[in-house]
């Protein structure tokens, strides 16, 4: 009996969670710098408006949703403003409307629920929002939307103000824009690759529908959760190569000042599609390719290409000139790269999706090591796949 009710109890328990340490503090720290800048902020502008207090309970409940998942969709900014807000003026409607307490304080809160949902600014503190304007007292009555408008807004303001500079700094992104490394890239009605061989997005689109109850968590996030899902389980089936087993290490590099002409020849004489453009401490501060040879040389159409590429290449006689001359000024500065020690399915999406051909490699310290291409990615999950199946490669031999 006694092992019955124990395990009746577990079952009430959550799961661990699955924050670090390091994460728990930073968000309690956040807490309690967005509450106390706040509280601070609110006292000084609110001290000419009689019977407001600086501080409402429910911030409380918006600081754990603002610093502690800051990745939700009931955190983002319209919906801790747009849901604190908007509950607020249904609280006291309720509240001015309805004499009886115990009928207008659940009515505002099932009410504000409602409209939050119908606005898209679902935040769960906006319940207590609606509760706080119906319980109050005559005070919050007598201020009417003032109560909405100036302290509600207030508070929500600078609270998410400071989840805003709290989160940047401390390496959370927010507000947390959507994004998934499965987004289409390209104009063509064709799905990614990695859709035609895994979930689309009218999959993930169809399983939520058939849920049809709120997640704490937006669609892209749980599609890229999905994703790496897949990963793990291939890397499990297949064995862990990393990046720095599969790289070519002897690679040609070009810098910023590098004129175009020596780095076009160097392409050419290596039979190289791509080149790392790369700092004196050897960190990648860029990348050129063939494509942006031939893209800054398309202009004209009086001589041919040739001709104009060949133009393209000399240097300029003049002192000033508006025509690129080194490799810096055509380069991509925003480069992908990946640690030496990164398993190669993560490169799948960037290679598949995203289209890059040639992945920049870097240590710990972000020194260049090498580089890897799709041929690279390539040979690499085959032989896995091989060596899995346990096959072996034809191989053709000379007699």
């Amino acid at each position: 009996m006694a092992g019955l009710q124990t395990k009746w109890l577990q079952k009430l328990l959550p799961a661990p969670t699955n924050a670090s340490g390091r994460e728990q503090l930073r968000a309690g720290g956040g807490a309690i710098v967005g509450l106390t800048l706040t509280a601070f902020m609110s006292y000084f502008l609110l001290k000419g408006h009689s019977g407001m207090a600086f501080l409402i309970a429910p911030m409380g409940a918006s600081s754990v949703l603002l610093f502690a998942v800051p990745a939700s969709p009931l955190s983002q900014p319209w919906s801790v403003i747009g849901g604190n807000m908007v509950s607020a003026l249904v609280g006291v409607a309720c509240a001015q409307g309805i004499d009886n307490v115990l009928l207008a304080a659940p009515l505002a809160g099932g009410l504000a629920i409602l409209a939050m949902f119908l606005l898209r600014c679902l935040h769960p503190p906006g319940g207590a929002v609606a509760l706080t304007a119906v319980l109050a007292g005559p005070a919050v009555q007598a201020a009417g939307h003032e109560f909405a408008f100036i302290q509600v807004g207030l508070n929500t303001a600078l609270l998410v103000c400071a989840a805003l500079v709290y989160n940047n700094l401390t390496g959370r992104r927010y507000p947390h824009t959507q994004h998934s490394i499965l987004q289409q890239v390209h104009d063509t009605d064709d799905p990614v690759a990695t859709e035609r061989v895994g979930f689309t997005h009218a999959d993930l689109d169809a399983a939520l529908k058939s849920y049809g109850q709120v997640l704490d968590i937006s669609r892209d996030d749980l599609e890229d959760i999905i994703l790496a899902t897949e990963m793990k389980a291939y890397e499990r089936r297949f064995g862990i190569i990393t990046c720095g087993e599969i790289m070519s290490k002897d690679i040609v590099s070009v810098e910023f000042a590098t004129e175009l002409k020596a780095a076009w020849q160097l392409m050419r004489r290596h039979r190289l599609h791509a080149l790392p453009v790369l700092s004196r401490a050897r960190r990648v501060i860029g990348i050129v390719v063939q494509s942006d040879f031939l893209n800054h040389s398309e202009q004209g159409d009086s001589v041919s290409f040739a001709e104009r590429l060949r133009r393209f290449l000399m240097n300029s006689p003049d002192t000033h000139s508006d025509k690129p001359e080194v490799v810096g000024q055509i380069m991509t500065a925003k480069v992908v790269t990946a640690r030496a020690e990164t398993p190669i399915v993560e490169l799948v999406p960037l290679m598949s999706n995203a289209g890059l051909h040639h992945i920049p490699i870097v240590d710990d310290e972000n020194r260049f090591v090498g580089m890897v291409s799709q041929s690279d990615l390539l040979a690499s999950l085959y032989q896995g796949r091989l060596r899995v199946e346990g096959a072996a490669p034809a191989v053709a031999v000379a007699v």
